[in-house]
């Protein structure tokens, strides 16, 4: 790989993050990625083997925070179009070809940034630090993926709070290796290829490359005994149960996270987290919008007209509201505090929403109490609507 190959290559891209993504982001993509285009997980597919490589290359850059810098100072130097097409062979403004090496090789403003040549900087990016022969650094242990599960939860429960134990069948650690996946009384092995590096380094000229190693999958250690139980994977399928705190109100479709709940790491890497999904199951008198409740009351004629001192439900005893005279279908009454209490204290309201019921039919004794009352009663005010009625009469 040419020097200018690699000033053009867009490590950012190759991750599927934005330049200005934190190291958590970086490394939670490229576990992802890695993970999907493993060779052991796509045998015989060399594309999937070339995307591993570029994923590789690209977080043995990125997932350093020393590196990195070096790497955006380079894409820096190099973000005009000016200097892309010098890079590629072309042309300085003064006709003079131009010479990456001219830059870093033996220029004193190179040598004072970087501490040493092109070729050194190259050399500490891809083999972990320290120089051309600076050794490699070790990956470590492999984080547990993400586990998602779904829970139901009452309405009530989901306005108040409350704990619940939540059964899951889910990778966890083996009990026999504890997560190491040796055979009990034999430990992992440092691995004699990377001895130990997790990563291989090859030389191409003045430069050095690195991969994950392929004996030991980038672990840096084999399991030589592997154990009975989890045949070395250090995993095995299990079902656990865990008390769920979800607060007080919680809405339906919001995810709730535990930190190290989820599938071990490989060979004793750190746990993914758990991520539940709420689904809260309607009430049969409530609904909620945000942190109030809502609630509709069937009221008479006699009483919208009238008035009336009106009681209904609260989720924990009940409320007397003011049912003013004349009131019309659909007003909306307001109890304050009555929705849902927040952890900080804070409280939503209760809306009561007021349904004039018409009833299909009546007595001969009501019939006539109504049509008194329409006799002694003003018109409803429709004389603009009948000015246009009698247009197209």
């Amino acid at each position: 790989m040419s020097s200018k190959d690699w000033i053009e290559k867009d490590y950012y891209a190759a991750l599927g993050v934005e330049k200005s993504a934190s190291s958590d982001e970086i490394k939670k993509s490229y576990r992802k990625l890695a993970r999907e285009s493993h060779p052991d997980h796509n045998p015989g597919d060399p594309k999937a083997e070339e995307r591993f490589k570029a994923v590789s290359e690209a977080y043995a850059v990125l997932g350093d925070d020393k590196k990195r810098r070096e790497y955006d100072e380079m894409r820096s130097l190099f973000g005009s179009g000016a200097f892309r097409r010098n890079a590629r062979g072309g042309a300085q403004p003064g006709g003079m070809p131009f010479d990456v090496s001219d830059l870093f090789g033996g220029a004193a403003g190179g040598e004072a940034r970087f501490g040493g040549g092109l070729g050194d900087l190259f050399s500490s990016i891809f083999t972990g630090g320290g120089g051309a022969g600076g050794a490699a650094r070790p990956r470590g242990s492999a984080r547990g993926r993400d586990v998602e599960a779904e829970v139901a939860l009452d309405f009530s429960d989901a306005v108040r709070g409350v704990t619940i134990p939540l059964t899951l069948r889910a990778p966890g650690v083996c009990d026999t290796c504890h997560g190491n996946g040796a055979k009990p009384g034999t430990q992992p092995v440092t691995c004699q290829v990377c001895h130990g590096a997790g990563v291989t380094t090859r030389n191409q000229g003045s430069f050095s490359f690195s991969e994950p190693c392929r004996n030991c999958q980038g672990v840096g250690t084999i399991v030589e005994e592997k154990c009975p139980e989890c045949h070395g994977t250090g995993g095995v399928t299990k079902t656990r149960t865990l008390n769920v705190r979800f607060p007080a109100g919680v809405a339906d479709g919001q995810r709730i996270r535990l930190a190290g709940r989820g599938e071990p790491g490989e060979r004793g890497g750190p746990a993914g987290d758990l991520f539940v999904q709420v689904k809260v199951r309607p009430d049969e008198l409530f609904g909620r919008t945000g942190d109030d409740l809502t609630l509709t009351v069937p009221i008479t004629f006699a009483e919208a007209v009238l008035g009336t001192d009106l009681r209904v439900p609260t989720l924990d005893g009940t409320v007397t509201l003011r049912v003013p005279p004349g009131t019309p279908s659909g007003r909306v009454l307001r109890a304050r505090g009555k929705g849902v209490v927040r952890k900080d204290g804070r409280a939503g309201d209760l809306l009561v929403t007021l349904d004039v019921v018409v009833p299909a039919k009546v007595s001969d004794e009501a019939r006539a109490a109504l049509e008194t009352f329409a006799e002694q009663t003003p018109p409803a005010g429709r004389e603009h609507l009948d000015a246009r009625v009698r247009r197209f009469s």
